[in-house]
């Protein structure tokens, strides 16, 4: 029996920037239940390691061709992280200098990675919230004549979800049954985007969305207060800091409200963060698929809704990012650095190993 081999993709990129989409769906093998097939879309296989990868990359190019940006001009944003991490690849690919603002609550690792592509960090109080670092943002943009790329409000992050994102699941699931397809928001920018499409193109297919239970803004239906451009203009009364980075600021995205508007969802439902704690270790332990508290969180209400759906249904599950972009979080906690009592038996078990103390 010959070993597995690779054919290479016949093809060498211009830019690492050409690598940008067509993640793969991978099936669950081990711990789905028996009577249906779930799928996940691992967007950790973009080359910043997310699924923001692809809206940093929208942003940019949009704004080029259009002229709202000016070479060599400086690029700012507001992020929790995987924006910025990928409007930072983005920006040292092109030559552009960028800014971020974040929240000095959120990990670590993700303002060393911006840093380490090139990118300066403006960390915000925490107290001040997802809010107080969008208005950092606009303000540093305002006095500098900085571009601010507004993922947040900007048509470009829907779009490129619309363009690639559906595009690659109905190409992926071409003559195949799709039941049900899951996802949670941060910006808002992939659920509006794909429901665009599947909508039109696979009604049959139910969209189902999710978010923290005890941050649950959307599903409280309580209007977000905006300015006259469509931002926030203050916090929304229903939030609460919650473990899953990178989801629902403490406003509800204007990105986001086309799909509130249009209905584009079939379910919204709350997830507790140590659930999805728990499904993001169950997902790396037994199937080797290593992603966050986001992706563990969207693949906990995978698994409730396959609990309940009819035999031979078919999920597809939303995996935004690597779990590496959690490493100082509660997601790895308990995770010793040093040997276990059981690691230090198995060392000793051998006569080869002496351990120093």
């Amino acid at each position: 029996m010959s070993s597995r081999q690779t054919n290479g993709r016949g093809k060498c990129y211009d830019s690492i920037l050409d690598t940008v989409g067509d993640t793969p769906c991978v099936r669950i093998n081990r711990i789905a239940p028996d009577h249906v097939t779930v799928y996940v879309k691992a967007e950790s296989f973009n080359p910043a390691a997310s699924v923001k990868d692809r809206l940093a990359l929208n942003i940019i190019e949009s704004a080029e061709r259009d002229g709202r940006l000016s070479p060599g001009q400086t690029v700012v944003e507001a992020t929790s992280g995987n924006t910025g991490i990928g409007l930072a690849m983005v920006c040292a690919a092109k030559g552009y200098p960028l800014v971020i603002t974040m929240a000095e609550s959120f990990s670590i690792e993700r303002r060393k990675l911006m840093r380490f592509l090139g990118a300066k960090v403006i960390l915000t109080p925490k107290e001040e919230k997802g809010l107080g670092m969008y208005n950092k943002a606009r303000e540093l943009a305002e006095a500098n004549g900085w571009f601010l790329a507004r993922q947040f409000e900007t048509a470009d992050n829907a779009d490129i979800h619309e363009n690639t994102t559906a595009r690659e699941i109905l190409a992926d699931f071409e003559g195949a049954r799709l039941d049900y397809w899951v996802s949670g928001y941060g910006t808002g920018g992939t659920v509006t985007g794909v429901a665009r499409v599947l909508k039109k193109q696979r009604p049959a297919t139910k969209i189902i969305l999710t978010e923290p239970a005890n941050a649950a803004i959307v599903s409280s239906q309580h209007a977000q207060v905006r300015d006259d451009q469509g931002s926030p203009a203050e916090s929304h009364p229903h939030w609460e800091p919650h473990p899953i980075q990178g989801w629902t600021p403490d406003f509800i995205p204007l990105v986001l409200q086309e799909a509130i508007d249009s209905n584009a969802y079939d379910e919204l439902l709350p997830v507790a963060g140590p659930d999805g704690i728990q499904w993001a270790k169950r997902l790396a332990a037994e199937e080797g698929i290593f992603t966050g508290v986001s992706g563990g969180s969207t693949f906990a209400i995978a698994m409730q809704i396959a609990e309940q759906a009819e035999e031979e249904s078919v999920l597809l599950v939303m995996l935004p990012d690597t779990g590496e972009r959690y490493l100082s979080t509660p997601l790895f906690e308990g995770s010793a650095e040093s040997m276990t009592e059981e690691e230090i038996v198995l060392a000793q078990s051998t006569p080869g190993y002496q351990l120093k103390s």
